[in-house]
């Protein structure tokens, strides 16, 4: 892709290309390493941090799509085996589609069950899969058929599963078992499990009681350091013919403690608001992130309208604080006027499921730095 072919090239929420994506050299080395010497690996960091980004700009280094067929799935909103297995076929088939192999021809030949869903395009006469979740009757027979798809290409496969913490609570049982068991009689794919809640993820991984324990190579992703973030920022907008002043980088990385999703959003904006040829300086700042936090004032005050009375007033006192220690003391619930320390206890359980919160040594705070930023000013 054309360098400029880009307006703005602080992308947000997808990946492109290497030029627009910053550093994890290391992490793209060891990640390669692993999946190269046949080990699945347990990618485990907070939201935000970058590790879908990640995991896709190693898919697209030169020799693991020369050697490899590789799959994302995103399982962050799944409840169930059926909602898990019908993503995975999907995500295998999307993929596939564009291929014209005798492999991908074989997929509804081992994944029968799904037959249902073929359909040929009445325009171009192209295949297609068009099913839908009510469409997986029998999900473990489509999930055997799918790793004995998976297992049958005709080169190694990467199955990168995102949120992979989410399988611990589906409606079934035993699910970790049951994909244990899957993963572990595979010759010809490797896994990546990628999960953003720390404690369910080492939990499944760490713990001798679990299926997957010792199962995974571990490893975490840690904010990228600030010198290269700069530099980073700095060619962005050096190529464009822009200009940004040091203190402004590390202002804004200090005030999204090195988050880099968080980053990307404020530079996104702070280059839409930088003219050619002018230098982008401290004033434009608080402008930047009250243009952000607007764009998003109609789902914070949805997210607020749909939390329990207990559960907005503890997320505003997190919020006030800004780093919340102890909030069960008396001290904590007096100077926020909450309710009973059980109650306070009830309230986080919920926002912390919801991923409104996090949790981390003791210390909560709000996830989203702009619904922070949001909730402090407004309330």
């Amino acid at each position: 892709m054309n360098t400029l072919s880009i307006m703005n090239p602080f992308v947000v929420g997808k990946y492109i290309s290497d030029r627009y994506f910053c550093d994890r050299e290391n992490e793209t080395n060891f990640l390669i390493k692993q999946v190269e010497n046949g080990r699945n690996v347990a990618l485990i960091s907070p939201r935000r941090l970058g590790k879908t980004g990640l995991i896709h700009h190693c898919f697209r280094q030169e020799r693991i799509q020369e050697k490899y067929h590789t799959f994302f799935i995103d399982i962050y909103a799944t409840t169930s085996l059926s909602e898990f297995v019908y993503l995975f076929g999907k995500a295998i088939y999307e993929e596939l589609k564009p291929m014209k192999t005798s492999w991908s021809e074989k997929f509804f030949q081992i994944i029968s069950s799904l037959r249902v869903g073929f359909k040929l395009d009445s325009v171009t006469g192209e295949p297609g899969l068009d099913i839908g979740l009510g469409d997986i009757q029998t999900p473990q027979t489509t999930l055997d058929e799918i790793f004995e798809y998976l297992e049958s290409a005709d080169k190694p496969c990467i199955v990168a599963i995102d949120e992979f913490q989410q399988v611990g609570s589906y409606e079934e049982k035993n699910i970790e078992a049951l994909l244990r068991t899957k993963i572990q009689q595979c010759s010809n794919t490797m896994f990546i499990f990628s999960g953003s809640k720390r404690y369910l993820m080492s939990n499944m991984f760490n713990s001798p009681s679990k299926p997957f324990y010792q199962s995974s190579m571990g490893m975490s992703l840690e904010p990228i350091p600030l010198d290269v973030y700069a530099e980073f920022v700095n060619r962005l907008f050096e190529e464009r013919g822009k200009h940004i002043e040091k203190e402004v980088v590390e202002s804004v990385y200090a005030m999204f403690d090195g988050y880099t999703w968080f980053i990307q959003m404020m530079m996104n904006e702070l280059f839409s608001l930088t003219e050619y040829d002018e230098c982008c300086g401290l004033s434009k700042l608080e402008v930047a992130r009250r243009n952000i936090i607007q764009t998003q004032d109609s789902i914070y005050k949805e997210i607020l309208f749909n939390l329990a009375t207990k559960q907005k007033l503890v997320l505003q006192a997190i919020a006030k604080a800004k780093e919340a220690h102890s909030i069960t003391s008396a001290s904590f619930i007096k100077k926020y006027n909450l309710p009973s320390a059980s109650s306070v206890q009830a309230a986080v359980k919920g926002l912390i499921e919801k991923d409104l919160i996090t949790q981390t040594d003791g210390i909560y705070r709000v996830y989203d730095y702009f619904f922070l930023d949001w909730l402090a000013n407004e309330y």
